[in-house]
């Protein structure tokens, strides 16, 4: 049982939305975009009549502005359902063609990924291809030697992500893909990068050649595209074996009648997100600050975890001592504040957060852990109700558990 509302000086009705991370809001702009496309201009891209090739026409200007935003070719641009499908056909088209050529059938990747990755490549052992998970420094932080010295003559892929979901941590990608090509060389192997870059569209740079990568994956819903949007680049010359096989759209790297709507969304939420990137990642950084004083201040016990010298200027990550991080979201959302304890794929799960137990965590801490996430609408006032409340409800929260 909660503290009822006006215990903490906080209206009933109130809603926080500080979960970012999990998914943003759409943006008025790739609404107002993807409209005509689900009523009046509803036609099969693929067919031939004139309302057809309208649709073509939209998801082919959507590709070049995705291409053109991501400094990649059109046709290395390929449209999915979301980043879980991009990651999916990412790991198991590049693992399974090196595998079916004899060339290579060993995946490498971090322990901090998101489960996407984590799970496919636990899944691709069906299939003979093995894999090595490297382990994360206290901070979050994958050193790039680390990844270098799991590679291995058969190994066809290394997949990696650009800032963690749940701490918030910037990886070393550049560097990583560095140590990746000269390990390579060593081995006389052409190593290719995956990058999961769900994370960083509209606050980090997602230019594919100027990252280094083979094979990037994005989801819309999470820079205010829409669900049911996301973006696979495989660069040229890449071996893929296609995992959806029907009639050959998307260059033959995802089959399927395109969803037009959401692909026009896409591009517009991206462009967007990109023109609008200093002006949030300066907005949120501000807010970001405001919250970590503030705990470091209200809440002396807790620890923020991530390095903040290299993390998303979005994300507040904190492990409360003698909290369940589960118990102390759900009291807050009674409050009116919306926030996580960690992934929101992973919600179902009582476990704690495999990224912080990597990290080095101790279970109580990693079970006590709740995840603020900002975005472009987030106010002062918003993060300042967050701030006042929490205290109350972890000192009620601890009064509890100590009467049980």
């Amino acid at each position: 049982m909660g503290l009822p509302p006006s215990a903490l000086g906080g209206p009933p009705d109130r809603r926080v939305y500080l979960d970012h991370a999990a998914s943003t809001p759409l943006d008025p702009a790739a609404l107002a975009a993807m409209r005509p496309f689900l009523a009046e201009r509803f036609a099969n891209p693929a067919a031939r009549y004139r309302s057809a090739r309208d649709a073509a026409e939209a998801v082919e200007r959507a590709r070049a502005t995705v291409a053109a935003l991501l400094e990649c070719r059109p046709a290395e641009v390929a449209f999915t359902s979301g980043g879980t499908e991009s990651i999916n056909l990412a790991l198991r088209g590049i693992a399974l063609a090196q595998m079916l050529a004899g060339t290579a059938r060993h995946i490498v990747t971090t322990a901090i990924e998101h489960d996407a990755v984590l799970r496919t490549v636990q899944a691709l052992e069906r299939f003979g291809i093995t894999h090595t998970i490297v382990d994360p420094g206290a901070e979050g932080i994958v050193s790039p030697d680390a990844v270098a010295r799991a590679l291995r003559p058969d190994t066809a892929l290394v997949s990696i992500m650009l800032a963690n979901n749940e701490v918030g941590t910037i990886q070393p990608v550049a560097e990583t893909v560095e140590a990746v090509r000269q390990r390579g060389r060593a081995l006389r192997r052409r190593m290719f990068v995956h990058l999961d870059a769900v994370q960083g569209p509209g606050l980090l740079p997602v230019a594919v050649a100027r990252l280094g990568v083979d094979a990037l994956s994005l989801s819309a819903h999470k820079f205010y595209g829409p669900k049911g949007g996301g973006v696979l680049v495989l660069r040229r010359g890449l071996p893929y074996l296609e995992q959806l096989t029907g009639g050959g759209q998307e260059h033959q790297r995802r089959a399927g009648t395109q969803n037009v709507a959401a692909v026009v969304g896409t591009a517009v939420a991206l462009e967007r997100a990109e023109s609008l990137r200093a002006q949030v990642t300066c907005h949120c950084a501000a807010l970001q600050e405001r919250m970590r004083e503030s705990i470091r201040e209200r809440l002396p016990d807790a620890r923020l975890n991530g390095d903040p010298a290299r993390m998303l200027p979005t994300h507040v990550n904190l492990s409360i001592p003698d909290i369940d991080g589960e118990r102390l979201v759900e009291v807050l959302d009674e409050h009116g504040v919306e926030a996580s304890s960690g992934s929101a794929c992973e919600s179902t799960s009582r476990e704690p957060s495999h990224v912080l137990l990597a990290m080095g965590l101790p279970v109580e801490l990693a079970v006590g852990a709740v995840r603020f996430t900002l975005g472009r609408e987030t106010t002062d006032a918003d993060v300042d109700y967050a701030l006042q409340i929490l205290p109350h409800i972890v000192e009620h929260l601890r009064t509890v558990s100590r009467a049980g």
